[in-house]
């Protein structure tokens, strides 16, 4: 079962396992990924607690510039970063271009757009792509982004919400989190307020690259019975440069994420691809992760769609793996 409808803004997906919807243009606080508490689990009626799952930002560098990026600690912790290019996608667009993709056995919606101000230094024009497909029988979708970059820099990384910030009142709406590069975590450690470096702040050593790279939380019924995993995984696990796990100070779990942290030239490509979707267990996280790690990229048409890796050089094809299952 897949149905697809593309009405004045709102693309509405569903499946025999999923529901969801993708704004194309602002209807709410953020734009791009999965609109807010859109995302249904069919089999037990689970709503996403987020303001939008898989919600892009802008393209950072390190080091502190004074170009508007925040310096206050409970805010952006001691985690020197400037501007490389914007505007803040998420927040800041009104409207982007997008293409609905209906196969056999997939929906897929492509959005794109390209940056437009540039940091000091650097130059405008780097072009961002987002896919997400949809498929039969599955409580879980995959994604991927695709950046090609204007500039030459010796660092350059970007930001990503994902799996999604979470809504709650003192908790109530999730059980437990899990970071699988941590383990699990009890829902008391986000009762206060913390900076993103206060505790359970992921960076990068390329000398220990974690076996998986899975953040998620299961989630809590009205009446405080768990429910299931809602989980956002990164299947190239040396793609995420850094990641953030607090409770920010405006009352939700901020789950960001930053990817690449490394040069990038003109012209190339980076991205990363995804699986995010319900889970009733982290032994099933895992297995799904499995299936389909190492993947970078998704190629998708209305014949085929299958999990791809990055060129390392120039736009090429890259290896790819059918999904079959």
């Amino acid at each position: 079962m897949l149905h697809c409808q593309d009405t004045d803004g709102i693309i509405r997906i569903e499946t025999d396992a999923l529901r969801a919807e993708v704004w194309t243009r602002r209807m709410g606080k953020y734009l791009t990924g999965i609109c807010p508490q859109s995302f249904v689990d069919k089999r037990t009626g689970f709503v996403d607690p987020t303001y939008g799952l898989l919600i892009m930002d802008f393209l950072l560098a390190p080091g502190w510039r004074d170009d508007g990026y925040p310096r206050e600690a409970l805010l952006h912790g001691d985690l020197p970063k400037h501007f490389v290019e914007g505007p803040q996608i998420c927040l800041q667009m009104e409207e982007i271009d997008y293409e609905v993709i209906r196969g056999r056995e997939h929906v897929a919606v492509k959005v794109w757009t390209t940056f437009t101000r540039p940091g000091e230094g650097y130059r405008a024009g780097s072009r961002y792509e987002q896919t997400i497909v949809f498929l039969p029988g599955r409580r879980y979708l995959l994604a991927c982004e695709v950046i090609t970059s204007a500039n030459d820099a010796d660092n350059v990384f970007y930001r990503m919400d994902i799996p999604g910030h979470i809504k709650h009142n003192r908790c109530d709406s999730f059980t437990q989190v899990y970071l699988s590069y941590h383990g699990t975590i009890d829902r008391a450690e986000f009762l206060q307020a913390r900076p993103p470096d206060g505790k359970f702040l992921y960076k990068r050593d390329d000398a220990h690259i974690p076996e998986r790279f899975i953040r998620g939380y299961q989630l809590a019924a009205p009446d405080g019975a768990a429910g299931p995993w809602l989980a956002g995984m990164t299947l190239d696990p040396a793609a995420p440069c850094e990641a953030w796990c607090h409770q920010h100070k405006q009352g939700y779990v901020c789950f960001i994420q930053e990817n690449h942290g490394r040069p990038v030239t003109r012209g190339r490509r980076i991205g990363a691809a995804y699986v995010l979707g319900y889970f009733d267990s982290i032994d099933e996280m895992h297995r799904t992760y499995d299936r389909h790690k190492g993947a970078q990229s998704i190629h998708v048409d209305s014949a085929d769609c299958r999990l791809t890796r990055l060129p390392r050089a120039r736009p090429a094809d890259g290896c790819a793996a059918r999904l079959s299952d």
